[in-house]
């Protein structure tokens, strides 16, 4: 009695690559990279919110520098105290003084909305709807952040200084509309859209992450075929 199999052909249930039912057994090959698994469209979130969350912290922070921006640009005047009342040093002031301090806060703010929306765009590794929500975000705090320290450091006459008579007096430093708050979060939306909206991509134009492998081991040797018994 002889083997059904020619000696050398006969099927190795070990040896690694091929589809199932193919001599190799079904086994994956060795050498093929590893596929990553999870669910489509999530993967990597954990590192988006990482992200977005820094995305957030930075843009607050750069409203301490719109803030300043604010300070030095808005226009402001100086009041001497009479007995009758207060007088302009210099100059009347114009009417539109004080509509001017919402009109420099918009153009702060608009300039680091674009800025801002620039910049996570080219953070290509992150894009997606996590990071536009964080920059939006971001954006309305650094507004709040700005808008808080401009009042802060350009507060308005006391009643005690507009009492003094023979003492000068500047106006305050405040912000008549609210709503210029959603300047800055409109703006550098809009430029992440236009990108999004350029970008042919479906991901986005997206770098994903490497897996992360361990060192390649060598395939196992094949196994010897079966000794045929007579």
């Amino acid at each position: 009695m002889t083997d059904a199999h020619p000696q050398g052909l006969v099927p190795s249930p070990s040896a690694p690559g091929g589809p199932p039912g193919s001599p190799s057994g079904g086994l994956p090959a060795p050498w093929q990279p590893a596929v990553p698994v999870g669910v489509p469209g999530l993967r990597g979130t954990r590192s988006d919110l990482r992200s977005a969350l820094l995305t957030v912290l930075a843009l607050a922070a750069a409203g301490l520098v719109a803030g300043g921006l604010w300070i030095w640009l808005a226009p402001r005047a100086d009041y001497r105290v009479t007995a009758s009342g207060v007088e302009p040093v210099g100059p009347a002031p114009s009417a539109e003084l004080f509509m001017a301090d919402d009109g420099v806060f918009v153009v702060v703010l608009a300039g680091l909305g674009l800025l801002a929306g620039t910049a996570v765009w080219l953070h290509r590794r992150r894009r997606g709807a996590l990071t536009l929500t964080a920059l939006a975000a971001g954006m309305l705090a650094a507004g709040v952040v700005a808008w808080l320290l401009g009042e802060w450091a350009g507060p308005g006459p006391t009643d005690a200084e507009l009492a003094a008579v023979g003492t000068t007096v500047t106006t305050a430093l405040s912000l008549g509309a609210t709503a210029a708050l959603a300047v800055g979060p409109f703006v550098a939306v809009l430029t992440y859209l236009v990108a999004t909206a350029l970008t042919s991509r479906d991901d986005l134009g997206r770098a994903e992450e490497e897996p992360a492998s361990g060192p390649l081991r060598p395939p196992l040797p094949p196994v010897p075929p079966p000794v045929s018994r007579a």
